[in-house]
């Protein structure tokens, strides 16, 4: 029985994948990360040659998987995304049994792993967030894999797999930057749990398998551009402005809502396993060193998160794996029955019917009382632009595309002008001109440059386009935006426009040079 549920949720997994891949909304974060990624690929380096908004390991990574891209453009590397996504639901089941294995029978263990593998993969939210090309899948799966090791510390490779736990944390700092709150929970319990001779071994290779990692990945960049560095990692993410207490609080209300509403169904076995403990008062036994450890670090991983000025609940994406495990092995410690996996596996499809994700794969956007369907995928729509954009007079491969739709430019094969490569968020207008260099944005006299001296010979805005200011994240004012507009039509001349197009489904606006 146990291997037909085993079946039924790796089916329902790679359906969701493959249906997210194909249908699933376009998001702008896909486009920087991916041309950063083909930027490495060509040699160059983020904080030196361009800007990007996390650690080091993401663009590194995806430059592997370049041809991919280079092949099937966005969509080549949402497969890439989708392969590490499944690997991280797969290691989040070997993390369950794990848990479960260390005191207890390998029946329940394998239990443990098919209810965690279900609430990973057989969720539609998380499996739409680790097949879009985020850093979610490549930093859930390390972050995963560094609790893994952690719970081999107890065996004869103790200081072996204390000193690749801390390099696959750090690695997964290196993606994420919120990921790297785990390290001082897990040495902080390392230090409170380990005595002796044998305990300060590994707590030292932790800290050095941390440390070797950190060398690779952040110093080199620390030592050649620390200023661009800095803004990736802490400068981008705290400029942003709230505007007052009240949207303060309601942002907070509505990421808790939102990671809910998610994850309803992890919310209804944790409340199920809350009750069977009220009702049953089975005996709890002790908790592992791992799994305390797991639960701190996703609860203060998500205080982070809740803490940050937008409070996104997709965030979540990149820890919940984990979690997903610890519950699981709690749950299947509590009542380890067969009726129990079934049951996590039958509420995970429920809740995955009722996401709204799935409707947002057929449906557009509301037209007052009526839901029309959509005419073509979003992927479908960015190639189709990117074909037609090909397709003008005078465009080769390799040419300047002038936008801030980076995504556009991926599928297109086309180049973004220096400065661009973040997209909407690449406009930091008050800046003075020599950190918006160090930093490989633009303010306002460069970007304006940019317009008027690009040799782009065409250029794509849609809705994100010419609209935002950084590192506020806030609305360009009316005239400064007609401003930007009369520039670019000053030098490129409207011929096109599409709509729905990209995140949000907003309009996209194709300009070409003109020649006089």
């Amino acid at each position: 029985m146990i291997r037909i549920v085993w079946v039924l949720a790796v089916a329902i997994a790679l359906a969701l994948n493959t249906a997210n891949l194909f249908l699933g909304d376009l998001n702008q974060d896909e486009g920087w990360y991916l041309y950063g990624a083909r930027l490495v690929a060509e040699g160059k380096l983020p904080y030196i040659d361009f800007a990007t908004t996390q650690g080091p390991v993401m663009p590194f990574v995806y430059a592997a998987a370049n041809s991919l891209v280079t092949a099937w453009g966005v969509a080549g590397g949402r497969f890439f995304t989708s392969v590490l996504g499944f690997a991280c639901a797969i290691a989040t089941a070997w993390l369950a049994y794990r848990l479960v294995r260390q005191e207890g029978p390998r029946r329940l263990a394998s239990f443990a792993a098919v209810a965690a593998f279900a609430l990973v993969a057989v969720n539609v939210y998380q499996s739409y967030f680790v097949t879009i090309v985020k850093t979610y899948a490549l930093a859930g799966l390390l972050v995963v894999l560094g609790f893994v090791a952690l719970t081999a510390i107890e065996g004869k490779l103790g200081s072996a797999a204390a000193a690749l736990s801390g390099a696959l944390f750090l690695s997964a700092a290196g993606t994420r930057a919120s990921a790297a709150f785990i390290l001082p929970v897990v040495f902080l319990m390392l230090i409170w749990k380990r005595h002796g001779k044998k305990g300060r071994v590994v707590c030292l290779s932790f800290v050095l398998g941390a440390c070797a990692a950190a060398a690779v990945l952040f110093l080199p960049f620390l030592l050649r551009a620390p200023s661009a560095l800095w803004f990736a990692l802490v400068e981008y993410h705290s400029g942003r402005d709230v505007g007052g207490a009240l949207r303060w609080v309601a942002y907070k209300g509505g990421f808790l809502s939102r990671v809910i509403l998610a994850y309803s169904a992890a919310a209804v076995c944790l409340l199920f396993s809350l009750a069977y403990v009220v009702v049953k008062r089975p005996s709890l036994g002790r908790l592992t060193f791992a799994q305390r450890a797991i639960w701190i670090s996703v609860a203060l991983v998500t205080l982070v998160h809740l803490l940050a000025p937008f409070p996104y609940d997709d965030y979540q994406a990149m820890i919940y794996p984990a979690f997903a495990a610890v519950l699981a092995a709690s749950l299947i410690r509590l009542c380890g029955q067969l009726w129990v996996v079934t049951g996590v596996v039958v509420t995970c499809m429920a809740m995955a019917l009722a996401s709204p994700i799935i409707q947002s794969w057929f449906i557009g956007k509301r037209d007052r009382i009526w839901w029309p369907l959509k005419e073509a995928a979003p992927l479908t729509v960015l190639r189709e632009t990117a074909t037609k954009i090909k397709s003008l007079p005078g465009v080769k491969d390799g040419d300047l595309l002038l936008t801030q739709d980076p995504y556009l430019a991926v599928e297109a094969g086309l180049v973004i002008p220096e400065g661009l490569e973040l997209g909407q968020f690449c406009y930091f207008p008050d800046w003075p001109r020599a950190k918006a260099e160090k930093c490989h944005v633009v303010n306002s006299k460069m970007f304006r440059d940019v317009i008027e001296t690009c040799n782009a010979p065409v250029a794509a805005f849609s809705g994100y386009g010419l609209s935002i200011r950084s590192p506020e994240v806030q609305p360009l004012s009316d005239d400064e935006t007609q401003e930007l507009w009369e520039l670019v039509h000053s030098r490129y001349t409207p011929i096109d426009e599409i709509e729905p197009f990209g995140q949000a489904d907003t309009r996209l606006r194709i300009l070409v040079r003109r020649t006089n």
